[in-house]
């Protein structure tokens, strides 16, 4: 099992959602209103009258052989809007109830 963390900015409303459902992935936690900065060349998205834009992440356990296609999909959509920002960090999952 993996955790899937998916930060994403808020522009993206449910796509993020219907992406994992177009690859089986029903369960997930969502937080909105997420703060940062991109690594690279992401401007900050704050929630302030500066930096009025936020993000939102998901966290969701996925199977090992979900990942690269998830992962592909997220790259993708990334692609298309690359000035939205959109982010995936894969973890390995211990243990679970």
């Amino acid at each position: 099992m993996k955790a899937l963390f998916i930060a994403f900015n808020q522009a993206y409303g449910n796509e993020i959602v219907e992406l994992l459902e177009a690859n089986g992935q029903r369960g997930f936690t969502r937080f909105d209103g997420v703060s940062g900065k991109g690594s690279n060349e992401g401007i900050p998205r704050f929630d302030s009258h500066a930096w009025p834009e936020y993000n939102n992440a998901i966290l969701t356990i996925v199977d090992d052989d979900k990942i690269p296609d998830l992962l592909a999909s997220i790259k993708a959509k990334d692609e298309e809007t690359p000035d939205l920002g959109l982010r995936a960090f894969v973890w390995n999952i211990e243990n679970m109830y």
